[in-house]
């Protein structure tokens, strides 16, 4: 769902810190997430089956790369293009990655980020985000389709887009052991709507 917090704000006229400061003071009702895709504000249920997926792809970057390893689940970070404050479901940052200010991480730092989808928002999963994870140079972007039950891996960014898409039904494994995570993502438990 599109969110206009403020009767008669026209968005397009809105700059990036207003609109900050409009999110920040903005509430978000239990269960919801909220995060800015290309300026507007958008709300998603968190359903039992969005956090399965995502709980089981922490597990598993935590077993491979152990505790301390950075990794953000629902953590605004700021990516290119036009007012642009995602929380991935699931980011993974390189090993000493710091945030700014003590606040919000550098999308220059992200190594992996995995987006579950909602049937409400999952064209920003696809469209914009991809757009900006690829502008961003994001290594590798997972998107888990608990509806088409598939996994889509997308992997060399280059020039704005993402020359390489895998795709991988639910039950199979996720081979990313050619990419930077080198690991083998298990799916067989990954929850279906």
């Amino acid at each position: 769902m599109t969110v206009l917090v403020r009767e008669g704000i026209d968005m397009a006229a809105v700059d990036e810190q207003a609109l900050d400061a409009l999110f920040d003071q903005m509430t978000v009702p239990e269960g919801y997430r909220a995060e800015i895709v290309g300026g507007a504000i958008h709300m998603s249920p968190q359903r039992r089956v969005h956090w399965e997926i995502t709980r089981r792809v922490v597990r598993a970057l935590e077993d491979a790369f152990g505790m301390d390893a950075l990794v953000l689940s629902d953590v605004r970070i700021d990516f290119p293009g036009s007012l642009n404050g995602f929380c991935p479901d699931v980011a993974k940052m390189r090993d000493g990655a710091e945030s700014v200010r003590g606040e919000r991480w550098r999308y220059q730092d992200v190594e992996f980020v995995t987006e579950v989808i909602s049937q409400s928002t999952a064209r920003n999963d696809y469209e914009p985000k991809k757009r900006a994870y690829a502008a961003a140079a994001v290594p590798v972007y997972l998107i888990a389709d608990p509806y088409q039950r598939r996994c889509h891996v997308y992997t060399e960014p280059k020039e704005g887009e993402y020359r390489t898409e895998l795709i991988v039904a639910f039950g199979s494994d996720v081979d990313l052991t050619s990419t930077s995570l080198g690991l083998t993502l298990a799916t067989e438990d990954f929850p279906v709507e």
